[in-house]
């Protein structure tokens, strides 16, 4: 009796953390077809949130991503268009931008590696989250490993769209100004990596509320069961 007592605490325990891993009852599908339809989702929103990015102005022509320069270098913008510089400025902004619309392309398998590794206990988890459920998890899982990865992807775009020579242009044609005591050398590669990894999450975001809140865009059989079973 002693020991049964002893062992009961551990018993819940392991009851609880059993329960956890399965969905409410009466919604009728299995914990391989939840898994399944959140891979499914994270697919869907991966493909529409890489699409919408990575094409001519999917930065540059939406005001939502648009990139701007660095916030260290808004005062380089400021004394540039004050001395009638602004079309350096718009070329070196303008191939900023376009160097995070041709990264975003090379992002799709880092996230179909992130979704092989999901488990089954992490997808009935995110069926039954939130509206973002299966972006949080996506951004605490892979935004390193993803961060990574992109920087010399950024790097050689903003190489290859002369975005870093621009920059360069106009980070050195205002440390050359005599007015200038402090030199600025920002990191650029670092800071559209950001923002390109940042608009990506949120365009997945918006693909993964849709796909919960709009029948429409649960577009193959087990999206509509898996999301219709457990609707928000």
């Amino acid at each position: 009796m002693r020991k049964l007592t002893l062992l009961m605490p551990l018993i819940s325990i392991l009851w609880l953390s059993c329960d956890t891993l399965k969905l409410p009852a009466g919604t009728g599908i299995t914990d391989a077809e939840a898994a399944q339809g959140i891979r499914e989702a994270l697919n869907q929103g991966v493909d529409k949130g890489i699409g919408f990015l990575n094409k001519t102005d999917g930065f540059f022509g939406n005001e939502a991503y648009k990139l701007f320069l660095p916030p260290d270098a808004k005062k380089i913008e400021n004394a540039l268009r004050t001395i009638g510089m602004g079309n350096m400025v718009d070329k070196a902004i303008l191939q900023i931008n376009r160097a995070a619309e041709d990264a975003v392309g090379y992002a799709k398998p880092i996230f179909v590696d992130a979704i092989k590794e999901m488990t089954i206990s992490d997808a009935i988890n995110i069926v039954r989250g939130q509206s973002d459920a299966a972006t949080n998890y996506f951004r605490q899982k892979t935004t390193e490993k993803l961060t990574a990865a992109f920087t010399p992807v950024i790097k050689n775009s903003l190489d290859k769209v002369s975005a870093t020579k621009y920059y360069g242009d106009i980070v050195n044609t205002y440390n050359s100004l005599p007015t200038t005591f402090n030199k600025i050398n920002p990191d650029l590669p670092s800071y559209v990596v950001g923002k390109a990894v940042d608009a990506l999450f949120d365009r997945i975001a918006k693909e993964e509320a849709n796909i919960r809140q709009n029948p429409v865009a649960r577009t193959t059989e087990i999206l509509k069961k898996v999301f219709g079973s457990v609707a928000h």
